[in-house]
């Protein structure tokens, strides 16, 4: 299966409450994502996993928070394994090798923030 990445949409509006599942839909074969917030402090992304997509093992230099909103996907996080159903959160820490495994069509959203003052 392919692992295409596309952006859908870009910052949401402020001041306005909005439905998080709504703000990104599901595409056959693929992995969706929409930066709902981005600054030099960190960013917030949200995702929509097909079933059976995934992103690769990488790492990042601050950690990140997964939190489940539909479906049910696996983490890797420094070789264990990790699963996160709606409405569970998990940290992964910086610079620790993490990846991301569909089991099922999955929405999740990211949030980074930088440590500034480790920079």
């Amino acid at each position: 299966m392919t692992n295409d990445k596309q952006k859908q949409g870009s910052k949401i509006e402020t001041a306005k409450a909005h439905d998080l599942a709504g703000l990104v839909d599901y595409s056959e074969g693929s992995t969706i994502s929409r930066i709902l917030y981005k600054s030099e402090k960190g960013s917030v992304t949200l995702f929509s996993f097909d079933e059976g997509q995934s992103l690769s093992e990488h790492t990042a230099p601050f950690d990140a928070m997964v939190q489940g909103i539909e479906g049910n996907i696996e983490l890797t996080i420094g070789g264990e394994k990790v699963n996160v159903k709606p409405g569970q959160v998990v940290i992964m820490p910086a610079n620790v090798p993490h990846g991301v495994y569909a089991n099922e069509r999955f929405k999740m959203l990211l949030t980074m923030i930088r440590d500034i003052q480790k920079e």
